[in-house]
């Protein structure tokens, strides 16, 4: 089974009680710690030693130094063939590929993902992409929840990352929206550079909204004056509350930035003599 974060380990915890832990492989990507964060990888490894089983990785080559941005700066392009986002093609899909090749030739193994039941579309849209290569899929988040295993369940903690983010995603997914990348100019100012200086050595941005390209650049002005409201880098809020909010600091901030300018004369009169 593919693992990494919080749902994947409880369908690891849930397929080994199901099916026993020695019918599981535990399939892993290791990612970059400089994207990839420590809590993660230790989560992925209090499981596996819960499990009594080694994690098996299929890696990039240079996974120790390669990273999303820099893969893609490398390629000069943030995306391939029809839309896949080339860092997940680089550093997941093609060693996943060349794994299954070599140690599932005949397309007897089942493969578990953590989707859930909020998720429809990524499940169906999994299912159909490896079902069209021959092999078979699980999703064991959408059995009864009599089924589950929850890591609260049997004391592992899922790490600091889940106090901020929804997913144990790269810090700078390159998929995701402007909520995220405001945590990430909030708090990793250094791959917010290094995503900028990559949009400018590509010469396209990593987003775009109907009108075109939306640099990361284009955006300073505004996630400066969200910081200067106060408003929390967090992903724990729903994207339409979030930038509800977003607007409403903003007005109230402009709205008062406006009033001190309009009755601000710089200088006292009486004194200027």
């Amino acid at each position: 089974m593919l693992f990494w974060g919080k749902s994947s380990s409880e369908c690891a915890l849930s397929v080994a009680k199901k099916y026993s832990a020695e019918n599981v492989i535990l399939l892993n990507h290791d990612i970059n710690g400089h994207v990839e964060q420590a809590c993660t990888k230790k989560l992925k490894q209090d499981v596996a030693d819960y499990l009594g089983l080694e994690i098996t990785y299929a890696n990039h080559e240079n996974w120790e130094t390669a990273t999303p941005i820099q893969v893609c700066i490398d390629a000069k392009a943030w995306k391939v063939g029809s839309g896949q986002i080339l860092c997940t093609n680089r550093l997941k899909t093609d060693p996943f590929k060349k794994w299954m090749k070599e140690n599932d030739p005949e397309c007897e193994f089942t493969y578990v993902y953590g989707m859930d039941k909020s998720e429809p579309t990524r499940v169906t849209r999994r299912a159909q992409i490896m079902g069209a290569m021959g092999y078979k899929t699980a999703f064991p988040m959408l059995w009864d929840e009599s089924e589950i295993i929850r890591l609260s369940d049997i004391g592992i903690n899922a790490g600091a990352i889940y106090d901020t983010f929804n997913h144990s995603n790269c810090i700078g997914c390159l998929k995701a929206g402007w909520q995220h990348w405001y945590i990430v100019y909030c708090t990793r100012r250094d791959v917010w550079n290094e995503a900028k200086e990559g949009e400018v050595l590509i010469g396209y941005a990593i987003h775009k909204d109907k009108d075109g390209p939306v640099y990361l650049e284009d955006k300073e002005e505004l996630f400066d004056k969200m910081v200067a409201v106060g408003i929390k880098p967090t992903e724990k809020i729903k994207a339409q509350t979030f930038w509800a909010k977003v607007r409403k600091e903003i007005r109230k901030y402009d709205l008062e930035l406006a009033e001190l300018s309009g009755h601000d004369e710089s200088i006292c009169l009486d004194c200027s003599l």
